[in-house]
């Protein structure tokens, strides 16, 4: 089919088309579009070279399939108009997650949601891709009731910028051999993308506080989790943390249940669930962490144990690779999924 990238200069733009060549996705066209200052570049793929084209005005991107990730804004002024021009587009931003018309789908957890779609796909919250690849088989098994999460969200959230700044202040803090602490004579981050200072530090995620003292990242991951679950009364209470680590997200969770559940029942659950490893050695005291999840494909599931404030929950942490699995590999995994159903020319 004919493939068209939305956003192909950014991080996931570019693991979306490593990840083309990878699995050799089916196409007989790609076509990278991004904003007009990078149009012009040429890409290597699959022994070849690709142009970056600017993005038309008539919606018209050639495509059967786009995958858009060039943030809100382009995908709500334009994803609608290729739907239009005969493409289903596999959408990586928050601008059409929690539309009713939109199905919102981890492939492990609820490829039917694609049945019947009517020409766009949400990717979810790279922190609900993550969380839900532990909790969904769990929530399946034992009927998910109340989670509490607190993530510990990778830079690359924040695309290549996000990177580019951690990169650039630590390099700087440790050439001046003076944390950026804010203390007075300390070193000067210079915060560009980030409100604070990255390098040796973290704060609560950079995104938008509303009235009730949520911010939009938690809100998403609340939202999100009770949509493609389809529990809307499901409990969830989340605290979103950036923290200077460079692709890939950390989650602490807490989970009740409509019964109590033992350890070993969720092990057993775990351990053959989809996309999910177990990373539990206690002994050696190695667990999920994300220097070794960055670049995997599976989340990464440990720290399992009875929660000691809550009998019959249980408590466990995670890590996924956000450019990855939180981002463009469920892109690829939603289209792949598309065409086994036959649910894309």
């Amino acid at each position: 089919m004919r493939v068209a990238i939305v956003g192909a200069s950014g991080a996931v733009g570019r693991e979306l088309l490593a990840l083309l060549e990878e699995r050799r996705f089916p196409l007989s066209q790609l076509r990278l579009f991004a904003s007009p200052r990078s149009a012009g570049r040429e890409v290597a793929f699959a022994g070849g070279r690709l142009v970056v084209e600017a993005l038309p005005e008539s919606g018209d991107l050639g495509a059967d399939l786009v995958f858009s990730s060039a943030g809100g804004a382009v995908s709500r002024q334009h994803a609608w108009r290729w739907v239009e021009r005969g493409a289903v587009v596999v959408d990586n931003t928050s601008a059409w997650r929690l539309d009713p018309r939109v199905p919102l789908v981890v492939p492990e957890v609820n490829p039917a949601a694609l049945d019947g779609h009517a020409g766009v796909i949400a990717n979810p919250n790279c922190s609900t891709i993550i969380a839900l690849l532990a909790l969904a088989p769990l929530h399946r098994a034992f009927g998910l009731t109340r989670a509490t999460v607190a993530t510990y969200q990778a830079v690359s959230g924040a695309g290549a910028e996000g990177i580019a700044e951690l990169r650039r202040q630590s390099a700087e803090a440790l050439a001046a051999e003076a944390a950026p602490s804010g203390e007075p004579g300390a070193y000067d981050a210079r915060p560009e993308k980030f409100r604070h200072p990255i390098a040796f530090n973290l704060f609560s995620h950079d995104s938008e506080v509303l009235d009730d003292g949520y911010n939009e990242e938690e809100r998403k991951l609340a939202l999100e989790s009770r949509k493609i679950l389809e529990a809307p009364e499901l409990a969830v209470s989340a605290t979103c943390v950036r923290v200077p680590v460079f692709r890939a997200h950390a989650e602490a969770i807490h989970a009740e249940f409509a019964r109590p559940v033992s350890e070993a029942e969720a092990r057993a659950v775990l351990a053959a669930a989809p996309g999910v490893r177990l990373v539990d050695d206690r002994a050696a005291n190695t667990f999920p962490m994300p220097v070794t999840a960055s670049g995997q494909d599976d989340v990464l599931v440990g720290r399992l144990r009875a929660d000691a404030s809550r009998p019959g929950a249980i408590a466990l942490f995670v890590a996924g690779d956000q450019v990855r699995k939180g981002a463009a590999l469920n892109a690829v995994q939603i289209a792949e999924a598309l065409v086994a159903r036959a649910a894309v020319a």
